[in-house]
């Protein structure tokens, strides 16, 4: 086991420290900041069961008038997830006209695939898939592997979104459903990986890292500009499940009760690639712990508590060494990475987007258009 350095100090609320994070920062009583930046938000969200209905109701009626007159009332990305599988089912238990869709980058698990076939069957809600090219996927993903950067799922984030929009924009869906939550997601350190939305970034990890055996013309691509619709109230993203009483145990079971849903063993695990991402490739190159923030989530979002949370994460028996390094030699071949290869870009120094060009001046100043708006 690696010894803790001297200073090492964790959070005495959730399980953050300065292990994992190294710009975490702790108040006088040893409240971590994201904590503190979890209660600003959470604040000005319903907070009893009875305003959570008040808000969900209010956000289901105006989706409801927007999507009169056309097919669907909304557009929701679906992944075998668990949030995003909940949110299907209330929502459509709300009566919304559901377009699911799902974007198909060459690593679902077979759990996965059959979670979404079952639910959106079950709930007879339409469902398109994209099928990515797999030659540009596996070009792109491997330039990923040799970029420096710790987030290595931007490929298929940047797919996923840009696959949700393209079916909006096609349908003239004015809403698009996410599964992102603050009572399971309420923590996650902005140092753990760059936003996907950022295609300039994308191109320049390609130009420099990759092979350039083939262009991105078959990528599924998004602009800022696209994106920025979003503030300017052209397609809504709605984040329903912080308005209704929402626990992880709660939905696993509720799905597996009404769909026989089956859990994939963990957050994100229903792509084989992220399951092997955030638990190997991001602890042991640049000490990011995935799995702390997300138990962190759960400890602020009342889900479990502090102790059951320590225990949790020393307990690895949900994704062992052994199977780690099983889907290391399988993610390797499938990308045409030798293990020789793997130990130079393991030992290579980390990197940030800054070490690639990218768009965030103009991502900042997007932000303060939208914080604008809002006023």
């Amino acid at each position: 086991m690696e010894e803790l350095r001297l200073d090492y100090q964790i959070c005495t609320r959730c399980i953050m420290d300065n292990k994992s994070d190294p710009l975490i920062t702790f108040d006088n009583n040893g409240v971590c900041n994201h904590c503190r930046d979890f209660d600003s938000v959470v604040d000005k969200l319903p907070k009893t069961d009875q305003e959570k209905e008040i808000a969900f109701n209010s956000i289901i009626q105006e989706i409801k008038e927007h999507g009169k007159g056309k097919e669907f009332d909304c557009v929701l990305g679906i992944s075998g997830g668990v949030d995003s599988a909940y949110l299907a089912y209330i929502a459509k238990k709300a009566g919304l006209r559901i377009l699911a869709t799902h974007v198909d980058a060459g690593w679902n698990t077979d759990v996965a695939v059959e979670n979404i076939k079952k639910l959106c069957k079950a709930l007879d809600i339409e469902l398109h898939t994209i099928v990515v090219d797999w030659t540009t996927i596996k070009e792109l993903q491997r330039a990923y592997m040799f970029s420096g950067l710790p987030n290595l799922d931007v490929v298929q984030d940047h797919a996923f979104l840009a696959g949700t929009y393209k079916f909006a924009r096609k349908y003239g869906i004015d809403y698009m459903l996410n599964g992102s939550n603050y009572q399971t997601e309420g923590i996650l350190p902005s140092n753990y990986g760059y936003a996907a939305i950022d295609y300039k970034n994308i191109k320049d990890v390609y130009k420099k890292c990759g092979r350039g055996k083939v262009s991105l013309r078959k990528y599924p691509k998004m602009s800022l500009f696209t994106y920025s619709l979003t503030y300017l109230g052209k397609t809504k993203r709605v984040n329903l499940l912080n308005y209704v009483p929402y626990s992880k145990k709660m939905a696993i079971e509720v799905l597996h009760n009404e769909f026989d849903w089956n859990y994939y063993g963990g957050k994100h695990f229903e792509s084989r690639f992220t399951k092997f991402f955030q638990s190997y490739y991001l602890p042991k190159k640049f000490r990011y712990e995935k799995k702390r923030a997300h138990i962190s989530s759960l400890i602020v979002g009342g889900e479990i508590s502090r102790e059951e949370g320590l225990r949790e994460m020393s307990d690895d028996s949900a994704y062992t060494e052994v199977q780690m390094l099983e889907d290391r030699d399988y993610i390797l071949k499938k990308l045409d990475i030798s293990i020789d290869e793997w130990n130079a870009l393991m030992a290579a120094p980390n990197k940030t987007e800054d070490d690639y060009k990218n768009n965030k001046k103009l991502m900042k100043l997007m932000q303060s258009v939208k914080r604008r708006i809002k006023k």
